[in-house]
């Protein structure tokens, strides 16, 4: 998973990266409560992991700001000393999906993450298809259909139609398509996300006409819809 950490204390915030990193996530650290805010505005996260008292505003604040201003309910975990029962009341009353009391432990923030985040899927995880009319892609043998027809794809066009397709209705950043579809490689720019988005929406015709739209949003990425008559 994608994962941005707000958390002030360097120390704290290198430990948390790498108990992530040999998780199997990618982690984005920001220091301060503003630089956060600004990033995830035009970025796109799996989980947000939020310290309380951070610089400029808190980790509450931010709370509020994703819940109010994300058009889907990004998981949300507060790792904090912060240990008062009315806080831990609070943060969650205002959204976050579960709340560590520093000092964390790596196994149980690990378990934690991954139990918010498929909490907030929709992906079943043991599914062998994915199916939406016409669509259908058969996840065994990486083969896409329209109406029964064979769609000829490329290999990373047919990972980017699965992620689109397990992430409809949600923005996307291009760095998140690229590091999902393409992994962290320093030879491949987003540049070539959008060179894979115009050839996958021109060979599945995802048009309004065809009950599908693909858009591109200014500043940050592109999201996959279904358009309904």
């Amino acid at each position: 998973m994608r994962i941005a950490l707000l958390e002030d204390d360097l120390d704290q915030a290198a430990l948390f990266k790498g108990w992530l990193k040999a998780g199997g996530h990618t982690c984005e650290h920001f220091a301060a409560g503003k630089l956060f805010i600004r990033n995830i505005k035009h970025d796109s996260y799996d989980v947000l992991i939020l310290d309380w008292m951070v610089p400029d505003m808190d980790g509450y604040e931010v709370l509020r700001w994703v819940r109010e201003n994300f058009d889907w309910p990004v998981p949300i975990v507060f790792v904090t000393a912060k240990d008062d029962e009315d806080d831990i009341v609070r943060a969650l009353e205002q959204g976050a999906d579960d709340y560590i009391v520093k000092p964390a432990k790596q196994r149980e923030l690990l378990a934690r993450i991954t139990a918010v985040a498929r909490r907030a899927s929709s992906v079943d995880e043991t599914q062998t298809s994915i199916e939406y009319d016409p669509f259908q892609i058969d996840l065994g043998n990486h083969e896409i259909k329209r109406n029964g027809t064979r769609v000829d794809v490329t290999q990373k066009e047919y990972e980017l139609i699965v992620f689109l397709f397990r992430n409809i209705g949600r923005i996307l950043s291009r760095g998140h398509i690229l590091e999902s579809v393409w992994g962290r490689n320093p030879d491949i720019n987003t540049r070539t996300v959008d060179t894979h988005v115009s050839r996958i929406r021109t060979k599945l015709s995802l048009a309004p006409e065809m009950g599908w739209k693909l858009s591109s949003i200014y500043q940050h990425g592109y999201r996959l819809e279904r358009i309904t008559s």
